[in-house]
């Protein structure tokens, strides 16, 4: 699966932790994560902040079903409590490739 590979979808996730909630944040990824490539998807980037509250994850999957799938995933599923307990809220934005502009 390549960058701009037609049929790929991609999308940007974007986590804000509450000061305190990083270690249950840390616990939730380190268990859903590894779930990506059993839906056709993987992490192409993943950054946080300086002060550790905000992450950004650029995903990618091989079609709109790996994500459906990813979601309904009974794994997922049972590692929601470290979501909740970490206070983050995740926001998930469907993206495309935008060709730089000649200046």
């Amino acid at each position: 699966m390549a960058e701009g590979e037609p049929g790929v979808i991609e999308y940007v996730a974007v986590a804000r932790i509450p000061e305190g909630g990083l270690e249950a944040f840390l616990a939730y990824e380190s268990t859903v994560l590894p779930l990506l490539s059993d839906h056709g998807g993987r992490l192409d980037r993943r950054l946080r902040s300086l002060d550790e509250r905000t992450e950004v994850h650029l995903l990618s999957f091989a079609d709109e079903s790996g994500l459906t799938t990813y979601r309904a995933d009974p794994r997922r599923a049972a590692a929601a409590h470290l979501l909740a307990a970490s206070g983050a809220t995740v926001e998930l934005v469907p993206v495309v490739e935008v060709a730089a502009e000649e200046p």
